[in-house]
């Protein structure tokens, strides 16, 4: 049991560290964008290229994942009493969600099919050199 708890441990503060890596490089650059999701893009390069593997984080990401709408509790509190500025700005908070929403679904659809040509490639390569 022991062993488990410093393995689950560990994960976490290997992804403590590149969140917090993100948020210094955002600081220290001074960029327009979030610590949290330079740091999610530093852990996608890293696991991209292999230097961590998906076994070292799977057991943490796994729990985090699991206990995903208790982290977004307080920001919902919190929207709650910006109601004044919602009624407002409503119409240009819609547009730049469903702009967004749509950015999102456009390059979430372009990296799956680039995934699955790539996939498909590899397979004709394979039966290629199989045979």
């Amino acid at each position: 049991m022991a062993k488990k708890a410093w393995r689950f441990l560990i994960q976490m503060v290997i992804l403590i560290a590149i969140y917090q890596i993100g948020n210094v490089t955002a600081w220290f650059l001074h960029l327009p964008i979030p610590g949290n999701v330079i740091g999610i893009i530093l852990l996608f390069v890293l696991l991209w290229l292999g230097v961590i593997k998906i076994e070292q984080i799977e057991w943490a990401t796994g729990w985090l994942l699991k206990h995903l709408g208790f982290f977004f509790i307080p920001i919902s509190v919190g929207l709650m009493t910006l109601g004044n500025m919602f009624v407002s700005n409503g119409l240009a908070f819609l547009a730049i969600l469903l702009v967004s929403a749509f950015i999102g679904l456009l390059f979430a659809g372009k990296t799956t099919q680039i995934v699955i040509m790539k996939n498909d490639k590899e397979k004709v390569n394979y039966h290629d050199h199989a045979l």
